[in-house]
């Protein structure tokens, strides 16, 4: 397992709230869970910071990879938060590094790794990274 990583390590924090379907048999949120918390982390950043028109824009962003490392559990009803940073911002693509931290506390309860591909929703085919969404992923390069 990786070194755990810590909230400085990240750009920017946003809350999340958990779910009682999130939890699993054991009591504690299920390892798939933490994806869908990456992705809801990532995609709000587009949105809200770059203009991502996920509903008609004609570039979205697909998943093509992603990974994921976890350290301590959680559960329902615990406030938690996704912390986000660039890790590598290619032509067409990006990789996200994605942390979930207890709300209030340094160290990372999971952490990971997400990359989109950026492609023109008509054609289907990778496209360089629009201008706006650029802008607003360098701001959370690592480093």
């Amino acid at each position: 397992m990786s070194k755990r990583p810590v909230r400085a390590d990240y750009k920017v924090f946003y809350p999340i709230s958990t779910r009682w379907s999130d939890n699993d048999t054991y009591g504690h949120i299920n390892n798939v869970i933490y994806y869908s918390y990456f992705d809801s982390v990532a995609n709000r950043y587009l949105i809200e910071e770059g203009g991502l028109d996920i509903a008609d824009g004609a570039v979205v962003g697909y998943v093509v990879s992603s990974g994921c490392d976890y350290h301590a559990p959680a559960s329902y009803p615990e406030a938690i938060e996704g912390g986000l940073r660039v890790d590598r911002l290619g032509n067409s693509s990006v990789q996200y590094g994605i942390a979930i931290f207890r709300e209030g506390e340094d160290e990372a309860l999971a952490h990971g790794h997400f990359v989109h591909v950026f492609v023109d929703r008509a054609a289907n085919r990778s496209v360089p990274i629009p201008e706006g969404l650029r802008a607003a992923l360098e701001k959370l390069t690592a480093g």
